[in-house]
């Protein structure tokens, strides 16, 4: 998928991942959210965007020390050509010991328009990161910077982060619960499948704070409470 539109984009970030993963397990797709990926500051906005992928390997002191001249241009380059609307996702072995990028790089995507940058290591200079206004995911603040730990080898090639299999072009999604990836050929019915899910939901919420039972209410709805939420939506949301 080349692009997603204005509208899945605004669905996807309304109905949040705990619908997505519903929705997703009910297609038996169970290894879809990341673990241990959480966003750099909470306040920061929801992400949706299409996976542009970078790898990293272990980094070793003739490749990538201080007197180094064979140092990989691997992760400016990504910098540089993750394309609009993506998210660069970096595969980081889970290692949080130095940085996956930090607040230069990340302002870079974010000025280029990428939608958003997620590694299951960590980001350095996480104040500047979240300065930036870019949706970023990290599994924890890490200072040192990336040749300590890390050597960037290969972009666009299918990657693990998170502990799951991530492929170019994969949709994926953020919000403060977690990160997730969606396979692009079902996108879209996944989305019309979430929204419903999420309005019926919203509903439900109204009636419990009302009082009502949940038996036949969630999480099946019964065929009472399948008429009581189509008369609420006739009368407009008003009840």
């Amino acid at each position: 998928m080349k692009e997603l539109s204005k509208d899945l984009r605004d669905v996807l970030a309304k109905v949040g991942t705990s619908t997505l993963t519903g929705v997703l397990n009910r297609r038996s797709l169970k290894s879809m959210t990341l673990f241990d990926v959480r966003p750099v500051r909470d306040e920061q906005p929801a992400m949706v965007g299409i996976a542009y992928t970078m790898r990293f390997i272990p980094s070793r002191e003739d490749k990538d020390g201080p007197q180094s001249t064979n140092r990989s241009m691997i992760q400016p380059q990504a910098m540089e050509e993750c394309p609009p609307g993506h998210v660069l996702m970096i595969d980081s072995r889970g290692d949080s010991r130095a940085a996956s990028a930090g607040d230069l790089y990340i302002g870079r995507l974010k000025a280029r328009g990428a939608a958003g940058v997620v590694t299951d290591g960590g980001f350095r200079d996480t104040n500047g990161v979240h300065r930036t206004g870019l949706p970023a995911y990290h599994r924890r603040a890490s200072s040192p910077p990336s040749p300590i730990v890390h050597r960037p080898v290969d972009l666009q090639l299918p990657i693990a982060c998170g502990g799951v299999a991530v492929y170019p072009g994969d949709i994926v999604v953020g919000d403060r619960d977690a990160v997730l990836v969606i396979p692009p050929d079902i996108v879209e019915a996944v989305a019309e499948e979430a929204l419903k899910n999420y309005e019926y939901e919203e509903w439900a919420e109204l009636e419990v704070a009302k009082g009502r039972s949940l038996k036949g209410l969630f999480p099946v709805a019964g065929d009472q409470a399948k008429a009581d939420y189509e008369a609420w939506k006739k009368a407009g949301g008003k009840k």
